[in-house]
C-alpha cells in the first residue's frame, strides 16, 4: 500500500517547487568543487555555488541526434567518473508506479558525438542503464534479460538469456517493486568485468486477472503476477555474470528462494565479494551474507531479529545502497533494535559501534566523509512532526549535534555535496512554500545573505490555512499527533461539520509539519470558506519518529489498534462545544480507505459519512510481503486478518458511504469492491458506488477523470455532511 506516499506527493508538485532542486531539476554536486550541476531549459549547466556563475556543460545542439530537428528531452543523466561522457534517459515510459522504461543514449563530450544504446531494440523498453566504472561499456536490462554493450565497437552481449515475464533478470516483479521498493536489479563491479544481479522466479506466482471491457467489443484479461497473502512468495537467488565467459555463479546463501527476501545487495568495495541482506519470510529476521563472487560460497557477519519485523531501510539509507567506510572494511547501518532508529557503523567482520545514542529516531542518513570524521542525518528528537539536520562523528568520539538552526520551525531537508562544505537546504512547513538556498556547512550560513530563505520570507506573504497542531491523550492514555483547521470566519458559538482525512498504517503519516498537510486535493473550492472544520490524526503504527514501540504496536492489529486510536482522537475532539457530533465525515484512499471502513463500520456512534477510495476490504486479498510483514501468516494467526478487515464489520454500517475503486486497480484489486458490495448487500445496507473502469489504484487514467472524481467527492460530501455554521 505504498501507493499512499505517491499520492500525498502528486499534488505537492502543484503546489510548490520539489524538494531537493534547482530550477525544477534535481542536482548533482561535483565531488571536490564547489559547483553542482543540473538541467536548465533542456541543457546541462555547471553552476558555482559561491558566484552563481553558470557554465552550459551540454548544449541543446550537442543533445540533437543526427537527421533530428529537435534535442532530446532528458529526463535524467549520469557522468561517468572522468566526466567525459554522459548517459541520458529519455522517451520515458511508467512501469507500474514509475517510469523506470526508455531510451538511452550516451554522449560523448569531447568528442562530440551522440550515439543511442540498444538501438536494435523496440523504444522506450530500456531499463536501469549504467556506465561500467571504466566508462567503455554500458549494461541495460531488455526484456527480462541482461545486456552489456561496447561503447567503442557498438557490440551488444546478451549476459543472461532465460529472461521471461515470470523469470525476471535484472530487475523485480509486482511485490519486491511495490514493498521493498527494488527495482534496479544489477551493479557492476569495480573492475567493469562483471555484474552482480537478481533473478526472480514467478513463475509459481499466480497471476490476477483484471477485465478491460472498455477498449474491444470484447472483454481482454490484463494479468499480473501478485503474490497474496499465506501464497508462496517468488524464488530469489543473487548470481555474478563475468562479462568474458558469460557464466553465471550463484550465491550459496542458506535457505529455501521461495521462503526468503533479499531486498539489499552491492559489492565490497576493491573486492571480488558482495555484501547480501536476506530475510526469512515473516521479516522477522534479518541477517548479513558476505558471498565470494567467484564460488558463491557465504558466510554471515550480522543479524538481528524483532518480534514484530525488522525495517529494511532502502529508501532511508542513504544517496547509495550502502555507506561503506575504511575503504571497503565498515559501512554504516540503520537499525531500530535498541528501541529507536539508529545509525551503526558495522565492520565485514560483524563488529559494531552504535553513533546515534538517545531516545529519539533517525529519519534519514544524507552524506558521510571520512576525511571530516563526519556523517549528516535527518531526525527530530524534539517534535516528530518536524524534520532537521543533525551531524555526529564517524568514529563516535563526538555525540550528536543539530545542525539546523532553531528560527525555522518546520521540515528541512538537504543535498550535501561530498566534501560536506555546501549544501542544497530546502525548507517549507504548514505556512510556508517550499524555499531554497545554498548554505556552508557545518555553520548553516547563506552563500547569497540577500537571497537566503530568511529574507524571502521576509519578502514574501504566504496564503495561512489557519492549521493548528494538536496533541491529543486518549482514554487509553495514548498521546495522538493531530492537526485541525477551523472555517473562515470561525464562531465558537455556533456548531461546524468536521471532515477528518485518515491513513493509519505504516506506509505515511498524515500529521506532518510540511506545506501540502490540510490540503485537500478531491475537494472542489475551499473547505474553510465553505464552513467545514477539516481534521487529520497520526495513531500507532504510523511511520513517525517516535520509536519503535509506537511504529509496530500494530503487529497482527491493523484494522483493530489503529482504528481504536482514530476513534479515541476522534472523540476527544468532538468534545469541542463549537463541532456539530451529527455532522462528521471521514475519507482516506489505500490504506486510507481501509480505514475510513473500518471506522464508519465499527464507530457508527461517531462517524456518520464516509468516502473510502481503493480500499482492501478484505486483508486476505493484499499482497504477502505487506501483510505479512505487519500481520504474519494467516496460515497461523487467520483469526489477525478477519478481525482486522473491514468486510467484517459490513453489516454494521448505519451512515453513509461511498465507495470508490478503478477496475483496472493492480495494487488494491477491485475485487475488494465485489467482497464488501456482496457483504452490503447480504445485510441489505443501502451505499453508493463508483466503479472507474480499467483505472489503476490512483484513478488518474483517461479524460476527464480527475474532474470527474473532485466532483463526485465534493457533492457526495456536501450532500451528506452540509457544510456551514448552525
Amino acid at each position: 500500500m505504498n501507493f499512499y506516499l505517491k499520492f500525498r506527493y502528486a499534488f505537492l508538485s502543484v503546489l510548490c517547487a520539489c524538494m531537493h532542486t534547482m530550477m525544477g531539476q534535481s542536482i548533482q554536486w561535483i565531488p571536490n568543487s564547489t559547483e553542482f550541476t543540473t538541467l536548465d531549459m533542456g541543457q546541462i549547466v555547471r553552476i558555482n555555488a559561491l558566484t552563481n556563475e553558470k557554465q552550459v556543460l551540454v548544449t541543446q545542439e550537442l543533445l540533437t541526434p543526427a537527421n533530428n530537428q529537435s534535442p532530446l528531452a532528458i529526463r535524467s543523466y549520469t557522468f561517468s567518473s572522468d566526466n567525459q561522457k554522459v548517459l541520458l534517459y529519455t522517451n520515458t515510459k511508467r512501469v507500474w508506479r514509475y517510469d523506470t522504461r526508455g531510451d538511452y543514449w550516451v554522449l560523448d563530450i569531447k568528442k562530440k558525438v551522440l550515439k543511442q544504446i540498444g538501438k536494435k531494440f523496440p523504444a522506450s523498453t530500456l531499463m536501469f542503464a549504467k556506465l561500467s566504472p571504466d566508462a567503455s561499456k554500458v549494461a541495460y536490462v531488455q526484456a527480462h534479460n541482461i545486456y552489456v554493450e561496447n561503447l567503442a565497437t557498438g557490440v551488444i552481449t546478451a549476459l543472461t538469456t532465460d529472461g521471461t515475464k515470470k523469470l525476471i533478470n535484472g530487475t523485480f516483479d509486482w511485490a519486491y517493486e511495490e514493498e521493498f521498493y527494488c527495482r534496479d536489479g544489477f551493479r557492476w563491479s569495480d573492475d567493469s568485468k562483471a555484474i552482480a544481479y537478481w533473478q526472480v522466479d514467478a513463475n509459481t506466482i499466480r497471476d490476477f486477472y483484471m477485465i478491460n471491457n472498455t477498449d474491444s467489443i470484447y472483454s481482454s484479461l490484463v494479468p499480473v503476477e501478485y503474490p497474496k497473502v499465506g501464497q508462496t512468495p517468488s524464488a530469489c537467488r543473487i548470481g555474478v555474470v563475468a562479462l568474458d565467459t558469460k557464466k553465471t555463479t550463484w550465491m550459496k546463501i542458506p535457505g529455501a528462494a521461495n521462503q526468503h527476501y533479499l531486498p539489499k545487495m552491492t559489492w565490497v568495495p576493491h573486492t571480488n565479494q558482495l555484501l547480501v541482506e536476506q530475510l526469512n519470510r515473516k521479516q522477522n529476521q534479518a541477517k548479513l551474507f558476505v558471498c565470494q563472487a567467484q564460488t558463491g560460497n557465504s558466510q554471515v557477519i550480522y543479524q538481528e531479529s524483532d518480534e514484530a519485523w525488522v525495517e529494511v531501510f532502502n529508501e532511508n539509507q542513504g544517496s547509495t545502497d550502502w555507506a561503506w567506510l575504511d575503504n571497503g572494511k565498515a559501512f554504516l547501518w540503520l537499525s531500530e533494535k535498541d528501541g529507536w532508529t539508529h545509525l551503526y557503523k558495522i565492520t565485514v567482520e560483524g563488529k559494531e559501534t552504535l553513533l546515534t545514542k538517545g531516545n529519539f529516531d533517525v529519519i534519514k542518513l544524507l552524506n558521510f566523509n571520512e576525511k571530516n570524521n563526519l556523517a549528516y542525518f535527518l531526525a527530530s528528537p524534539e517534535n516528530p512532526r518536524e524534520q532537521y539536520l543533525f551531524k555526529v562523528s564517524l568514529d563516535g568520539s563526538k555525540g550528536v549535534e543539530r545542525v539546523t538552526p532553531a528560527n525555522l520551525v518546520g521540515t528541512h531537508d538537504y543535498e550535501i555535496s561530498p566534501d560536506q562544505q555546501y549544501a542544497q537546504h530546502d525548507f517549507n512547513s504548514t505556512k510556508i512554500r517550499s524555499q531554497s538556498e545554498v548554505i556552508r556547512l557545518p555553520s548553516h550560513q547563506p552563500l547569497d545573505a540577500s537571497q537566503s530563505i530568511e529574507e524571502t520570507l521576509k519578502r514574501s506573504k504566504f496564503a495561512s490555512k489557519n492549521l493548528e497542531f494538536l496533541t491529543i491523550k486518549t482514554k487509553d492514555n495514548v498521546e495522538l499527533s493531530a492537526w485541525m483547521i477551523k472555517p473562515a470566519n470561525f464562531d465558537s458559538t455556533k456548531k461546524y461539520p468536521i471532515v477528518f482525512h485518515v491513513y493509519s498504517e505504516p506506509a505515511g503519516a498524515t500529521t506532518k509539519d510540511e506545506y501540502y498537510t490540510g490540503f485537500n486535493s478531491l475537494y472542489k473550492g475551499d473547505m474553510a470558506k465553505d464552513g467545514y472544520i477539516y481534521a487529520s490524526i497520526d495513531g500507532r503504527g504510523t511511520p513517525l519518529p517516535k520509536g519503535r514501540a509506537w511504529r509496530k504496536a500494530i503487529y497482527r492489529k491493523i484494522g483493530r489498534v489503529n482504528i481504536e486510536d482514530q476513534a479515541q482522537g476522534a472523540a476527544e475532539i468532538l468534545k469541542k462545544s463549537y463541532i456539530d457530533t451529527a455532522r462528521v465525515a471521514v475519507w482516506g484512499w489505500s490504506g486510507g480507505g481501509s480505514a475510513t471502513l473500518n471506522l464508519l463500520f465499527q464507530h457508527p456512534e461517531i462517524y456518520k459519512t464516509g468516502i473510502a477510495i481503493a480500499a482492501v476490504a478484505n486483508q486476505l486479498t493484499y499482497d504477502n510481503i505487506y501483510q505479512e510483514r505487519y500481520m504474519g501468516l494467516p496460515q497461523e494467526n487467520k483469526e489477525d486478518f478477519v478481525n482486522g478487515s473491514p468486510i467484517t464489520y459490513a453489516k454494521n454500517l448505519q451512515g453513509n458511504l461511498l465507495y470508490i475503486h478503478g477496475t483496472g486497480d493492480d495494487n488494491v484489486h477491485y475485487q475488494n469492491a465485489e467482497m464488501l458490495i456482496n457483504e452490503l448487500v447480504k445485510y441489505n445496507k443501502t451505499f453508493q458506488l463508483m466503479a472507474y473502469p480499467n483505472r489503476t489504484h490512483g484513478i488518474s487514467e483517461g479524460e476527464g477523470t480527475r474532474q470527474h472524481l473532485v466532483n463526485l467527492f465534493t457533492n457526495y460530501l456536501k450532500k451528506y455532511c452540509p457544510p456551514d455554521a448552525k
